[in-house]
């Protein structure tokens, strides 16, 4: 009879640590004055960019932080910003060097997935430090999640436009996010919004990206956690084809919520879809009873507001607003 209370009060201990090794990730220390950003180009190709990666640097030193520039990230490799050993080269030495706080990406294109397998998270482990950038960056985003680290989808140095008026939530948000002020959003209402509250994990980025990781050691279980999802450049049927795959795969199935961010420049087909971008989304996920905020302004436009992957929020979603509330 003892042996079995033992037993049992085992098991419990397990469930126990499991669920705290889900719902608890590592939170690499906020930034403060002194620390040094590395930024690397582990994506697409960067032409012409040497402004914008100047006006990040200068924005980095107003905020009393150092930058330091992978030696592969102006390299050319045809589609790419150096070869994938090169690009891999500047990542992980980010990543194993002590004395970088941040990993600033320097775009997102294309890329970033071709160098995943090469990476070694051991040096990392024992000096854990913010990630971040959106769109191709995702899968990045995804292998931190599933390491067991927070991450952050925000601006990067392609960001930077001369109008910085444009872009000041970008950045206001960017620099609440590294050096740990609280971060909270009230989300214009729409009338596709589906209603409802929640709290978990806000996991997730671009669409495509989530629908490449599908199947592979990188893809992220989204049971209990709430989904942010973005796009931009894809034709609606594209979109519906994404979601149908990840519904198929069971996605969904046990998700709290899904924030939608910006879905921008939808290319036209020559036959014509027939309904909203948002209307497409709430037939895909007609199925599930969760929460779905549209209008977070995030992803692929001036505002894109900063969020920290791997955190757990509240959310609450109405027709007239939305809120979405990080834990601090």
């Amino acid at each position: 009879m003892k042996l079995k209370k033992l037993m049992v009060c085992f098991l419990l201990l397990i469930g126990t640590f499991e669920a705290f090794s889900q719902n608890k990730l590592i939170q690499p220390p906020y930034l403060k004055a002194g620390d040094t950003v590395a930024i690397v180009a582990p994506s697409g190709i960067l032409k012409n960019k040497l402004k914008e990666m100047e006006a990040t640097k200068t924005l980095l030193k107003s905020w009393g932080l150092h930058t330091v520039v992978g030696k592969h990230v102006f390299n050319q490799a045809n589609h790419f910003a150096g070869t994938d050993s090169e690009r891999c080269e500047d990542y992980q030495n980010a990543l194993d060097d002590p004395t970088i706080s941040a990993i600033m990406c320097a775009r997102g294109g294309y890329g970033t997935v071709r160098i995943l397998d090469k990476l070694d998270y051991t040096k990392f482990k024992n000096h854990p430090k913010w990630l971040i950038g959106y769109s191709d960056i995702t899968a990045l985003h995804n292998q931190l999640h599933n390491e067991g680290f927070e991450s952050l989808h925000a601006m990067m140095c392609t960001s930077m436009i001369d109008d910085l008026e444009a872009i000041k939530e970008t950045i206001s948000t960017f620099k609440d996010a590294i050096f740990g002020k609280p971060l909270s959003y009230t989300l214009e209402g729409s009338e596709y919004n589906k209603s409802g509250s929640s709290s978990g994990q806000l996991v997730g980025g671009n669409l495509t990206l989530l629908h490449t990781m599908l199947g592979s050691e990188t893809s992220i279980d989204v049971s209990g956690k709430i989904l942010f999802i973005e796009e931009v450049g894809e034709h609606k049927y594209h979109i519906d084809r994404m979601l149908q795959s990840l519904k198929r795969a069971g996605y969904f199935d046990n998700c709290k919520g899904v924030i939608v961010g910006d879905i921008n420049k939808i290319r036209k087909n020559t036959t014509p879809w027939g309904s909203s971008i948002e209307q497409l989304i709430l037939d895909a996920l007609a199925d599930y009873d969760f929460p779905i905020a549209f209008n977070m302004p995030a992803g692929h436009e001036d505002d894109n507001r900063a969020l920290i992957l791997g955190r757990t929020i509240k959310l609450t979603v109405d027709k007239d607003k939305s809120l979405v509330v990080f834990e601090e």
